[in-house]
């Protein structure tokens, strides 16, 4: 949990400050059973910072030492005493395997086969994750292509056993097959991973010449993906198992295409509308024109009307980018910016002058409450 968003404990777990360690202990199991990354892969970021702050919470509540100088001085209190959690990256592998068999956690997450022993358990494959890059067009239009993804495949040479053929496993002499070693943590009986045998409770007797003994080989696989019309940066599609194949016969994860979509040359976007700046003539402003200006699917009639001050904005309904939640199309905006000519010819030298004799302005301030103030309001506001 980050230092600078330091909740109170209490409130994390949701008990009263004089709440048993029994209670406490229950309050910590409902909070990691809801926040465990297991079972919210689709929010898993949100998922891990609140199952952290609940296993925080714990670790001081659930120690009598601590607990007692955290009621008296706080969050300061424990950092004077060095008494502050200091978690690393794997604390959910850690409490996973230390509270296994308190909180039932084997049963809750995904074990088939339900043994407490720890001997080859199904598992739910990796999560992948594939960065694509479209073109503006792509994003705008939607496209159908294939991609090539590397990942992990079960060897077919030894079926994933990573044993070499005709030889076969043996069980595992450190833990005596069951997956696990047990040991005394005080009042906890803590069961952890056999670190000789990786929880599986057998030991390769020769390894497999193809995957040297890891039973699985990294291969490419070809998926075909729909990108549906209208995905922006940050669209993140989900294609359901086609992650990792899961150890011991367990359901594969899935891949997370995360796209990156290239700025266009003349529009910009905002959400599912798109903004263009067209540039006229002081003749064109004036005296009004029709004009033949880009769009998504190919030009667009913009009509101009006589008068058009600089910073007006004209609307093209529906001529914007399709939500690709289905919620209609965006508008296409055009922004008028009039270009004063900077250098002129001699001839236009003398009808300029002609014209400005004709059209006498008075050069002085706008009233708050005038039109000329509020449309200059408008297009700097």
């Amino acid at each position: 949990m980050s230092r600078g968003q330091q909740r109170d404990y209490y409130e994390i777990l949701g008990v009263a400050k004089a709440a048993s360690i029994e209670e406490i202990k229950s309050a910590y199991r409902k909070a990691a059973l809801k926040w465990h990354p297991d079972r919210n892969p689709e929010h898993k970021e949100d998922a891990e910072l609140r199952f952290r702050e609940s296993t925080e919470a714990y670790s001081i509540l659930s120690d009598a030492q601590k607990r007692q100088i955290y009621d008296t001085y706080g969050h300061t209190g424990l950092a004077g005493a060095g008494a502050q959690p200091d978690f690393n990256g794997t604390i959910f592998q850690d409490f996973h395997d230390i509270f296994g068999d308190i909180f039932g956690f084997e049963d809750l997450f995904g074990a088939a086969g339900g043994r407490r022993g720890g001997r080859s358990r199904a598992k739910r494959g990796s999560d992948l994750r594939y960065d694509m890059t479209l073109s503006f067009d792509e994003a705008a239009m939607g496209v159908s292509t294939k991609i090539r993804v590397p990942r992990m495949e079960y060897c077919e040479a030894c079926n994933g056993t990573g044993a070499k053929k005709g030889t076969g496993v043996v069980s595992c002499q450190a833990c005596g097959g069951r997956g696990q070693l047990v040991y005394q943590q005080g009042f906890f009986t803590v069961n952890r991973t056999c670190p000789a045998c990786q929880g599986a409770g057998q030991i390769v007797k020769e390894r497999c010449a193809d995957c040297r003994g890891q039973g699985r080989i990294e291969r490419e696989r070809t998926i075909e993906l729909r990108i549906p019309p209208g995905v922006d940066t940050g669209t993140r599609l989900r294609v359901q198992g086609e992650g990792e194949p899961g150890p011991n016969g367990g359901p594969a994860g899935d891949l997370y295409v995360v796209l990156e979509v290239k700025e266009h040359k003349f529009f910009e976007r905002r959400g599912a509308d798109l903004y263009c700046t067209v540039p006229l003539s002081i003749a064109q402003a004036t005296l009004g024109t029709e004009l033949q200006v880009p769009g998504l699917n190919g030009e667009e009639t913009l009509k101009i009307p006589e008068g058009t001050q600089g910073g007006a904005v004209f609307r093209l309904k529906g001529k914007g980018l399709p939500d690709p939640h289905g919620g209609g199309r965006g508008d296409l905006y055009f922004h008028v910016r009039v270009l004063t000519p900077t250098k002129l010819t001699r001839e236009e030298r003398k009808l300029m002058e002609q014209l400005h004799a004709t059209m006498k302005v008075e050069n002085k301030p706008a009233e708050r409450d005038s039109n000329i103030f509020n449309k200059v309001k408008d297009i700097f506001g």
